[in-house]
């Protein structure tokens, strides 16, 4: 067989074999980008090969310096309650502390009273930079009588080296399926690159937004802060005139509505007459009938009492 004919399979094997190896490579480098990414083992590492000397003689010995621990990377979101005189009032100071707090409002929820005995109330959503947590929060509860101050935190270190290591040895894939694809001559070959190429991307776009969505949260904390009037509606002060006035459309709205209620119940009457004649025509046959049927006594005489 010619040589021309046999290249092309060649080329199949050796491009199947270096997927095979980038694949390989790629699924074998976890556990090391996991390990570069925990800093003790750096750390015992700087400490090992940095030699101290001591003042008194010229033997060198190593430090027994501490590891350095980093920081846990934490999500904080808090959650409070607040008893204030004016809702209006507040939710503007409210928008001055998060302004100088570099923080964002990014949900109000407000609730107008329509009826007696119910309470102004308002529930904000606010985004605040993590290091500002505490001193937002205290900044809140000048605002009026605190209810309730909960804050929670969960840990997400794990997840981030996790999602870190994953994002770079994805990376090296896609370095190496580059230069594959640089190599390969056939058209089919190029193609079975450029298809896993593209898988490849499509996983990096989606583990570097979850990346970023991670980063995200842990900069900035949520607070929600529900804001309730202290006295309701009904108990705010309200002039004579108001109060006849609502009486007087009270008493108008009850007369209406029995007026209408006695239309409904005539023509209702009226559609339903003629079964109504014939029940009451029934009623009335059927105590005739009753009195008709019953034997006549003889009522005594006055001859015969004679």
């Amino acid at each position: 067989m010619p040589a021309s004919t046999r290249l092309p399979g060649k080329s199949a094997l050796f491009v199947s074999a270096l997927l095979g190896s980038v694949i390989f490579t790629s699924c074998a480098s976890v556990p090391q980008t996991r390990s570069k990414a925990l800093p003790p083992s750096t750390g015992n590492t700087v400490n090992q090969a940095a030699p101290a000397v001591e003042s008194g003689g010229g033997s060198q010995k190593a430090d027994a310096a501490p590891v350095p621990q980093t920081r846990p990377q934490l999500i904080k979101k808090a959650a409070m309650n607040v008893i204030v005189n004016s809702v209006d009032q507040s939710i503007d100071a409210v928008t001055k502390i998060i302004n100088n707090k570099q923080g964002d409002l990014i949900g109000l929820n407000e609730y107008q009273p329509t009826k007696e005995n119910a309470r102004h109330t308002a529930a904000i959503t606010l985004r605040v930079p993590q290091n500002q947590l505490d001193s937002t929060l205290n900044e809140l509860a000048k605002l009026g009588t605190v209810e309730n101050r909960n804050i929670t935190a969960e840990d997400v270190s794990n997840q981030l080296v996790d999602v870190q290591a994953r994002l770079s040895n994805l990376r090296k894939t896609e370095a190496n399926l580059q230069k594959i694809m640089d190599r390969s001559g056939s058209v089919r070959d190029v193609l079975s690159v450029a298809q896993e190429l593209s898988n490849v991307r499509q996983s990096i776009e989606q583990i570097d937004a979850q990346l970023k969505n991670l980063q995200n949260q842990v900069a900035y904390s949520t607070i929600t802060l529900n804001l309730e009037a202290a006295v309701s509606s009904s108990s705010q002060g309200r002039g004579l005139g108001s109060q006849i006035q609502e009486t007087w459309n009270n008493s108008s709205q009850s007369v209406g509505e029995f007026t209408v209620g006695l239309l409904k119940l005539g023509i209702w009457l009226m559609v339903y007459s003629p079964y109504l004649l014939i029940l009451a025509a029934a009623i009335y046959g059927l105590n005739r009938w009753r009195r008709n049927s019953q034997p006549v006594r003889p009522t005594p005489s006055t001859e015969n009492y004679e």
